[in-house]
Order: C-alpha cells, then structure tokens, then sequence
C-alpha cells in the first residue's frame, strides 16, 4: 500500500490553496488528517517538543492516521556527545508509539555526511540508540549510494529514503532502492537555481511545482517499491503556498486506486483525489 502525503501540515500560506481561508490554524490537523492519511513532522528536526505535544497530536487524529517523525538535528548534524538527545527523542516518540501511530523515524542527513568509516560507524551507533524504531535514512551525498551502504542499512534494518531533487553534482540521484520493509520517496521539488544560494529565502529552495510528465516518472517506481515492501511512503516537501498538497492529489490520481492508502477514518472514505475535487 502506499501513503501519500506531505511534509508538515501548519503552513499559513496553505491558506485558500488547501486549507479555507478562515482556517483555525489550533485545527489544521484535524482538517489535514480528514483528508491524508500520513504527515511527516519536520519540526521536531528544528527543536524537541515536549511529549505532551506528540501525545496531542496522536490523540487529535483518527485511529489509522500515522505520522513520520523527522529526527532532531542534535541526532544527525550535531553527532557529537547526544546520548541525551537521543533520549529526550525517545520520549517524544513513545506516545506515538503508545497509540499506533508511529509509521518510522526519518534520519536526514547533510550533505557534508560523507561515506566514509566515521559515519558508518555513526549509523550503527544511531541504530543501537533507536533500536526499535523502524527508521529510514535519507542521504544527501551521492557518496553513500554504493552497494556496501545497501549492505549496511539492510543489516541495520534501516529504510532507504529515494529523493527527487535537483540532479546537481554530488547529490542524490532519483535511485528506486529498499533496503528494508518500508519504501521511501521524498519529493523536494527541482529548484537548481535556488538549491544552493545562502542569499535566498529558505522556501524558495521549495517552491517548486511538480508537472504531471515528472510524477510520471516516479510511478514505476513506486509501484515497484509497492510490490516489495510492507508499506510504502510518498512524501511531498514542496511545500510553498500548498504545492506539496497539489502535487500528492496529482500522484493519487496516477496510481490504480487499489494501491494507494484511503483516508484516516477508520480506514476508510474516499481517495484523495475525489476528496480533493470536492473542495
């Protein structure tokens, strides 16, 4: 089965684009789980929540809704003495974990995290610090895309995150990969021009639209990790001005219906897309 949805959901610019103009941003939740069955939570890479947060969000939402969470940056930029973080991280997961709605922990790793035995040795001190979690790791050096990194995340069982993003020299191709029971592709759009300019605005880096012919590209692929995995995640993190919620309704429409994940009520509803036209 594959879930579709996006990166974070508490955008004000959504606003007339997926949300209503008068949307209640206490509320925004409630309304983006009635519609998708996944988010994943960036926030938390940014600074911990309080578990009490977590507990809220679990309890606002329908009993199959899942959430992703994005691992804190004390956990994967700043790898040095974090026991404690990787702690207080624990605690931030388990009243997700406590009602059924921890999906996986995504691991994203800067571009300045090369392959090399420092950082190997890093995941495997990363995994026996999360060692239940289901967990997928997203590079964003193409330094790491060998086949003893393959060999390294499958004996750690750590999830493979394919990207699409700007093809630019020395990032991450878009790879179609599983190395564990969960499938990965996270969309941040193809902003060459923006993608490594300090002077911009860090929204410009995603504000990207994707066409149907580029979606398209992806479909094989994911019905390939689809065949092959557990569960299977598409994730938009195109986010600027309710892009990210456009572009998963587009993708919904471009897989047979049967593959792709209902909305959280119970399981059940109507698919994206027919939801979608109804706005």
């Amino acid at each position: 089965m594959i879930f579709i949805g996006t990166a974070g959901f508490s955008y004000q610019d959504w606003k007339g684009a997926f949300y209503p103009e008068r949307q209640d941003k206490k509320s925004m939740l409630e309304y983006y789980s009635s519609r998708f069955p996944v988010v994943e939570i960036n926030s938390t890479w940014h600074a911990l929540p309080s578990p009490n947060s977590t507990l809220s969000m679990a309890r606002r939402t329908a009993p199959h809704f899942q959430f992703i969470i994005k691992a804190y940056k004390g956990l994967t930029h700043a790898r040095e003495d974090n026991a404690e973080e990787f702690k207080l991280f624990r605690d931030v997961l388990r009243p997700m974990e406590d009602h059924g709605k921890l999906a996986c922990v995504l691991a994203q790793f800067p571009w300045g995290f090369k392959n090399n035995e420092r950082n190997r040795e890093y995941l495997r001190l990363f995994r026996e610090r999360l060692p239940s979690q289901d967990t997928v790791v997203e590079f964003r050096n193409e330094g790491w895309i060998t086949d003893e990194t393959l060999d390294l995340l499958r004996e750690l069982s750590m999830g493979f995150c394919c990207v699409d993003e700007p093809r630019l020299k020395g990032l991450v191709k878009p790879h179609v990969i599983l190395s564990g029971d969960t499938g990965y592709v996270r969309f941040h759009g193809r902003n060459y021009e923006t993608w490594w300019d300090s002077a911009r605005k860090s929204w410009e880096r995603y504000d990207y639209l994707y066409s149907e012919e580029e979606l398209a590209e992806w479909v094989p692929g994911l019905l390939r990790l689809d065949d092959e995995a557990s569960r299977t995640f598409a994730i938009f993190n195109n986010h600027y001005r309710g892009k990210a919620p456009r572009n998963a309704v587009i993708l919904a429409g471009m897989l047979p219906r049967e593959r792709v994940a209902p909305l959280g009520k119970g399981g059940g509803g109507e698919q994206l897309q027919a939801i979608w036209r109804e706005d």
